[in-house]
C-alpha cells in the first residue's frame, strides 16, 4: 500500500471518529497567525480565510456566538515572529492556526502544550516532523508538498513552454532559499542543465524588497521566473504579476489565483482544499483529538492552468502538448 494511500484511510478514520456538533453552551477560542496576512484580511470576505470560517461555520463554529477569533499577523517581519508567538502563548487558545515552515518552526520551539495545526511544505525535512502518519507532539496539518519531483515537474513545464530559456529566475525568500525546498530547486536546475537566477527576498516581505528582488532579476537577464509557494509570495501575488507584467517574464506559479489574476501559468495545490481541511482539523481538536495522534495530510492532486490571453500579451506560443495536459486553459 502506498504512503500517501496509507494516510488517507488514518485520516478517514480520524475524521469519522470526530462527527458531531460542537458541544452546545461552549465558547471555543482560535488564535490566526499569519507571517504575512493582514490581520484584517483574516475573515470571511477573503478568498483564503473565508473558506475556513465557512468550514467552520458549517461544523457549527460562529464567530461571536460560539467561538471567539484571536488574530496576529507579522506582516511580512520575521523579527516580529518570536514576540507574536508569546503573545498568543498568554492568549490561552484552544487552538493555533498558521502556514509557512519557519514560523511553524518557532511554534515548535517555543509552544509546547497548545495545539498547532499549520499549513506547511515538507514537515520531514525540516524537521517540524519525524513522521506523517504520527506526528506526535503538538503539531498536525496539512502539507503542500508533494515531495522532491515537484520543482522538477514546474521547472520542466517551465522550460518545455519557454524551450529556449536558460537563465532561470526564482522568486523565494531566503530561509526558503537556504532549506531543503531551495536545495531541491537547485537540484532541479542542474538536471535541466539551466543556470538559477535566485536573489533571495530578505527582511520585510513588502513592495519595496520585492522591487528590489526584480531589479536584481532584470538586471541579471533571467529569460523566465518560477515563483515559490511561500506564504509571503501568496499574499503578495497582485503586486508579484504586476512585476512580472512589467518585465515581460513568463512565470509559472505555485498557486492557481495568480494565473486567474493574469499570471501565464500555475502548476498548484487546491488552496480552497487545505484551507477546508485546516478547518477540520481544528476541529477534530476542539472536540478532544491531540493533535499528535492526527495524521498529517500530504497534498497529491495538482492542476495545471494556463492563461492564453497573458501568453499572447507575451508573444509566447504555448506548445500543443502542454496545453493538452492543462487541467484549464483560460482564453
Amino acid at each position: 500500500m502506498r504512503r500517501r494511500d496509507l494516510l488517507a484511510g488514518l485520516l478517514a478514520t480520524t475524521a469519522a471518529s470526530a462527527v458531531g456538533a460542537a458541544e452546545p453552551g461552549k465558547v471555543y477560542r482560535i488564535a490566526i497567525v499569519s507571517p504575512s496576512r493582514l490581520v484584517s484580511d483574516m475573515s470571511e470576505t477573503n478568498s483564503d480565510y473565508g473558506i475556513l470560517f465557512r468550514e467552520l461555520r458549517r461544523l457549527g463554529y460562529v464567530e461571536g456566538q460560539n467561538l471567539v477569533v484571536l488574530r496576529f499577523s507579522a506582516e511580512g517581519d520575521t523579527a516580529r515572529y518570536d514576540p507574536i508567538i508569546r503573545d498568543v502563548i498568554s492568549a490561552s487558545p484552544d487552538v493555533i492556526i498558521t502556514v509557512n515552515n519557519p514560523l511553524v518552526l518557532r511554534f515548535k520551539a517555543l509552544v509546547y502544550s497548545i495545539p498547532v495545526v499549520a499549513m506547511m511544505g515538507d514537515p520531514i525535512a525540516f524537521g517540524i516532523v519525524t513522521s506523517l502518519a504520527r506526528p506526535d507532539g503538538n503539531i498536525t496539518g496539512i502539507s503542500a508538498d508533494a515531495g522532491e519531483e515537484i520543482w522538477g515537474k514546474r521547472l520542466g513545464m517551465l522550460l518545455e513552454a519557454v524551450p529556449t530559456a536558460t537563465r532561470v529566475g526564482f522568486l523565494c525568500s531566503e530561509p526558503f532559499w537556504k532549506g531543503a525546498q531551495g536545495a531541491k530547486v537547485r537540484e532541479a536546475a542542474r538536471q535541466s542543465s539551466v543556470t538559477l537566477v535566485a536573489p533571495p527576498l530578505k527582511g520585510v516581505y513588502q513592495e519595496p524588497e520585492y522591487r528590489r528582488v526584480f531589479d536584481l532579476l532584470e538586471r541579471e537577464h533571467a529569460d523566465v521566473l518560477l515563483v515559490s509557494d511561500s506564504v509571503e509570495n501568496n499574499v503578495q501575488r497582485r503586486l508579484i504579476v504586476a512585476l512580472v507584467e512589467k518585465v515581460r517574464l513568463p512565470a509559472l506559479y505555485p498557486f492557481r489565483e495568480f494565473v486567474d489574476i493574469g499570471g501565464l501559468m500555475a502548476y498548484a495545490v487546491d488552496v480552497q482544499d487545505m484551507f477546508r481541511r485546516v478547518a477540520d482539523y481544528a476541529d477534530m481538536i476542539l472536540k478532544g483529538k491531540k493533535p499528535g495522534e492526527i495524521p498529517i495530510y500530504q497534498a497529491d492532486k495538482f492542476t495545471t492552468v494556463v492563461n492564453l490571453k497573458t501568453a499572447k500579451t507575451l508573444g509566447l506560443t504555448i506548445p500543443p502538448m502542454l496545453l493538452g495536459r492543462a487541467d484549464e486553459v483560460i482564453e
